[in-house]
């Protein structure tokens, strides 16, 4: 019997809501308030308020890989130099949770990990902390633009180098846009299930693009077949960009290769074909979270089946 495309997605969706592990998201909000009163008791004047980050602050995130991240706008005078920044806000991290067995904290490529200790539940929670300083003085509460430290060589970047950004710009980007936040959740799904290693981020403005550029209608299916046939025909243009909403001087198509944006889409052509040629094939590339299905015999079982990245791979 052949799968109805449509409801399928829309179940994927369902089994993969954060509703259901309310109690494990608590968890991470808790952690994430106890840093984010500690910055702010430490820091007090230097600091503007912090800013909810990640795939969670845009309603994008999935319950088999999510996110809590905390972006610290730091005021143009705290400190001389971006880097020393960085360096500061680990080591009051350090200082705070790894010496006295709380956590461990590790510097990342932009971000700082405090990785809790595992409670009695066996959950192990992990919060990054992003440090960025205002461009010049006073202004971040009117433009919100902070420079961010590279402490690694990634996205095109050199350790010790920084890049403007603009973490609320990419919040109010995708506010209110529900149709294009689930077709994100939908490429999140495949990513992860699928072991693909595109940044969410890109998948996203992939998508925004997508809807932005072309016209995108019809049931769950065939939007998401719109946006994957977007990517597919797009992808390998010498003249495509995709523009951080948050610093439009950053295109994100220049971290590809030609052999990434080829193989790119290759899978998203190889993924509309199969999915066209026999439905079934849905469900290898979306699949549900059994976990959470109730519309087969397994029903609801107690994992989360959550992933935390190893890295600081959340952050936009």
């Amino acid at each position: 019997m052949a799968v109805n495309r449509s409801e399928h997605l829309a179940n994927v969706l369902e089994t993969h809501r954060m509703s259901h592990i309310d109690k494990l998201v608590q968890k991470f909000r808790d952690k994430r308030g106890d840093i984010k009163e500690a910055l702010e008791e430490h820091y007090t004047s230097d600091i503007y308020s912090p800013l909810n980050s990640g795939s969670f602050g845009k309603h994008t995130a999935i319950n088999i890989k999510f996110d809590l991240d905390i972006v610290v706008p730091f005021k143009r005078n705290s400190f001389a130099t971006i880097e020393e920044m960085y360096n500061a806000v680990y080591d009051f991290l350090y200082e705070k949770y790894e010496n006295t067995g709380l956590a461990q904290v590790r510097k990342q490529k932009v971000s700082i990990g405090v990785i809790f200790k595992a409670d009695k539940d066996g959950d192990q929670i992990s919060i990054d902390v992003v440090p960025g300083r205002e461009i010049s003085v006073d202004s971040y509460l009117d433009v919100r633009d902070l420079n961010i430290y590279f402490n690694k060589d990634t996205w095109g970047f050199s350790k010790g180098t920084y890049m403007k950004t603009n973490i609320q710009s990419q919040i109010d980007t995708i506010k209110s846009r529900d149709d294009e936040r689930k077709i994100i959740r939908l490429l999140k799904i495949w990513k992860h299930s699928n072991s693909e290693s595109y940044k969410s981020f890109l998948m996203e403005l992939f998508t925004l693009k997508a809807f932005d550029k072309s016209t995108i209608t019809g049931n769950l299916w065939e939007k998401t077949e719109g946006v994957l046939r977007y990517i597919k025909d797009n992808v390998t243009r010498e003249d495509f960009t995709l523009k951080d909403p948050g610093n439009p001087s950053n295109d994100l198509m220049k971290n590809l290769t030609g052999f990434d944006r080829q193989n790119l889409s290759n899978k998203m052509g190889n993924m509309i074909d199969r999915i066209t040629e026999n439905s079934e094939n849905i469900k290898i590339y979306f699949p549900v979270n059994k976990d959470f299905d109730t519309t087969e015999s397994y029903g609801l079982k107690g994992s989360t089946g959550l992933s935390i990245p190893k890295d600081d791979q959340r952050f936009g």
